[in-house]
């Protein structure tokens, strides 16, 4: 990895920068070997021995003048990403970056902070979770003429000057009461400018205080709005969505998963959707076996069939593998069906959860076009297969791996949660609800590293003693925690973590 990124600044620099700096005075880049330095030092581990001799061949002897660092909190910059896949839906796989979890973000951060410090008399700066990047272009662009008129040091005066104040010190938090109105507070802030990243973050909650909020940003962020209704059931969240739904027709299928949407009316606005968003009403259909989820099923065949038989998750009845027998078919067998991305992904998809003969074949066919999916499949298994698949790839992809560990309480899952909840949150995701002593050690474990995950781990124990007073400690040491106060609302809303859902397989586990 580290030499790919090497190779790509390299090729970047010779076709490109040198050439420009033939022709002009300043030429700005948005890209340099920092990327690689601390992807590779801080986000993959490697020693500085290893990298340091690459960079320095790669870089040629190149080396800017100014380096201007856009800082942003990695919650905001999470949610900054996600609302453009809202936006803009991106149908490729999941990159090397996002297979190792939201802690990678964590040490990226603090390894290009670490290189400005290093670095400070060419570096700069520069928040970037309070305002967007448009905000700051006329900032940005005072600096950079001041280093061209005067020097790099000039620049640096002036970047200090026009700095804003810091944030006024957090209040005492104490109480998921109190978290509920600190985060309103700051829903508030950032809906006069940034309205979809309010949206996104009021997304999975409801209740009188936060509908509020809801309605007024359907009119700003309808998206991000249509977005947050997944799998939420109460009347407000029913009425956003028979607004939204004549705009935003697959925004408002994909809301319609979730275990508590198998109702009447949940149904009825799936018909209703059915012909304007086929694959996300399939989608919607996961892990159901009703008598109506299979006639949509049937419905939906000819339009989106890699959607619906990706519904079958979980699902290991006869009539599940005739479907999937037929699907199969239909692309041509193994591995005919799952040669190109899309069909590797149902395939996976399609079988997850099951530990037969027939679903490891197609997960074992899937897994060299879709690995992602395929790993995923593995949830709740806990043959031998599955673990040698973990442990093979636990280092290349923890984040999934660690989702795969959801509600097991085994000897070998709460050893491999350890070892990697320093590294990756997921697994305090994989804990939801999870009473006895080590789930309570592995939260106490993540206390210090993902003071919001070990909150909505908890679930339903937030009510107990042991879990008020894990809340309190949390908010009391992490007043400024963003996703923190957003769980701490939830509680004071009485708003379950919708995220993470359980499906339940044929012999009843979890």
């Amino acid at each position: 990895e580290l030499l790919l990124f090497a190779a790509r600044d390299a090729q970047l620099l010779e076709e490109t920068t040198r050439p420009a700096l033939g022709r002009a005075d300043v030429v700005l880049a948005d890209r340099y070997l920092y990327t690689a330095e601390v992807l590779a030092s801080a986000g993959r581990g490697l020693p500085l021995e290893v990298i340091e001799p690459v960079l320095l061949a790669a870089a040629g002897g190149l080396v800017p003048d100014l380096v201007i660092l856009l800082d942003t909190d990695p919650q905001v910059a999470r949610a900054r990403r996600r609302l453009a896949k809202i936006l803009t839906p991106d149908p490729r796989p999941s990159s090397r970056k996002g297979l190792a979890g939201v802690g990678l973000a964590y040490r990226l951060r603090k390894g290009y902070r670490q290189i400005a410090a290093r670095e400070s008399d060419r570096w700069i700066t520069i928040d970037n979770t309070e305002a967007d990047v448009d905000q700051l272009v006329p900032h940005l662009a005072r600096i950079i003429a001041t280093a061209v008129r005067q020097g790099v040091p000039a620049a640096r005066v002036l970047a200090h000057s026009e700095r804003p104040p810091p944030p006024a010190e957090a209040m005492p938090i104490a109480t998921p009461s109190d978290a509920l109105d600190a985060f309103l507070d700051w829903v508030d802030r950032r809906l006069e400018h940034e309205p979809g990243i309010a949206a996104y973050f009021v997304g999975g909650l409801a209740g009188p205080q936060v509908d509020e909020r809801r309605w007024a940003l359907a009119r700003r962020a309808p998206e991000a709005v249509a977005a947050g209704l997944w799998g939420l059931n109460d009347p407000v969240s029913w009425q956003l969505r028979l607004q939204l739904a004549p705009s935003m027709p697959r925004l408002i299928a994909r809301s319609l998963g979730g275990p508590s949407l198998g109702t009447s009316q949940a149904h009825a606005l799936r018909r209703e959707l059915a012909s304007k968003a086929p694959a996300e009403i399939a989608a919607s259909l996961e892990a159901r076996d009703d008598e109506t989820s299979w006639e949509l099923r049937e419905e939906l065949y000819q339009l989106a069939p890699d959607a619906v038989v990706a519904s079958l998750k979980c699902l290991g009845s006869d009539r599940a593998w005739a479907l999937r027998a037929r699907w199969l078919a239909q692309g041509g067998g193994l591995p005919s069906a799952v040669e190109g991305y899309p069909g590797a992904r149902a395939a996976a998809r399609a079988v997850l959860g099951l530990d037969d003969a027939a679903a490891w074949e197609w997960r074992k066919a899937a897994l060299a076009e879709a690995p992602v999916a395929a790993l995923a499949s593995l949830s709740g298994l806990e043959g031998d297969r599955s673990w040698r698949w973990r442990q093979r790839y636990r280092d290349r992809a923890p984040k999934v791996i660690a989702r795969t560990l959801d509600g097991m309480t085994g000897v070998e899952a709460w050893a491999l949660r350890q070892a990697l909840t320093p590294h990756c949150k997921e697994t305090l995701d994989s804990i939801y609800g999870l009473n006895g002593d080590e789930a309570w050690r592995l939260r106490a474990t993540g206390a210090d590293l993902w003071p919001s995950a070990v909150v909505k781990s908890l679930g339903p124990l937030a009510s107990t003693t042991e879990g008020r007073e894990l809340v309190a400690r949390q908010l009391g040491r992490n007043p400024g925690d963003l996703l923190l106060l957003k769980h701490a609302a939830a509680i004071a809303l009485e708003t379950p973590p919708l995220s993470r859902v359980r499906y339940r397989r044929l012999d009843g586990k979890p």
